[in-house]
């Protein structure tokens, strides 16, 4: 198989021409879609395009969706927001993969600042993956930093997840 590898055996399905133009196959194929997980507008775009529907028949039918609400961007970016968290992600990773998928910066900042208490969810994650001791050495507090950055912390969470005003950084 060339090109993208694809998870599993199966080949995608594609739309024959009569089905490619038609916006109501276009509309049960976003429906299967829908079925199996929530997507943004962009990105059911983009997989019906992937299956060779034609641009108008894509945009009948995902305009009939998000006119019914069963395709909402902003009930999307509330429900990524909410798993990613769950599962230790901070706020700066959760909005590059937002922004990524092709969302709008005021809608994803607004989710944002509805989500979480960011600084308590880092000191929980450093709690379960280092212990409840602080760090006895330098070493180990950027290690730890290092880890909470990588999850999409900011400078502020990681300090206080640490248990650090500032005053004692060498570095910002």
């Amino acid at each position: 198989m060339r090109g993208k590898r694809r998870f599993g055996n199966r080949p995608r399905r594609q739309a024959d021409e009569a089905q490619a133009i038609d916006p109501q196959a276009a509309r049960l194929a976003a429906f299967a879609l829908l079925a199996r997980r929530d997507f943004s507008v962009a990105e059911l775009v983009n997989q019906l395009k992937e299956r060779g529907y034609a641009a108008d028949a894509i945009q009948q039918a995902v305009e009939g969706l998000t006119s019914e609400r069963l395709l909402d961007d902003a009930r999307y970016v509330e429900n990524y927001v909410h798993a990613h968290a769950q599962r230790g992600q901070g706020p700066r990773r959760i909005r590059q993969d937002l922004l990524a998928v092709g969302l709008d910066e005021p809608l994803v900042e607004a989710a944002l600042k509805s989500g979480p208490d960011w600084a308590a969810l880092a000191r929980d994650l450093r709690l379960r993956k280092f212990g409840p001791e602080p760090p006895a050495d330098w070493p180990e507090r950027a290690r730890q930093m290092r880890f909470l950055q990588y999850r999409g912390f900011s400078n502020d969470h990681i300090r206080s997840a640490l248990g650090s005003s500032g005053a004692d950084e060498p570095f910002d």
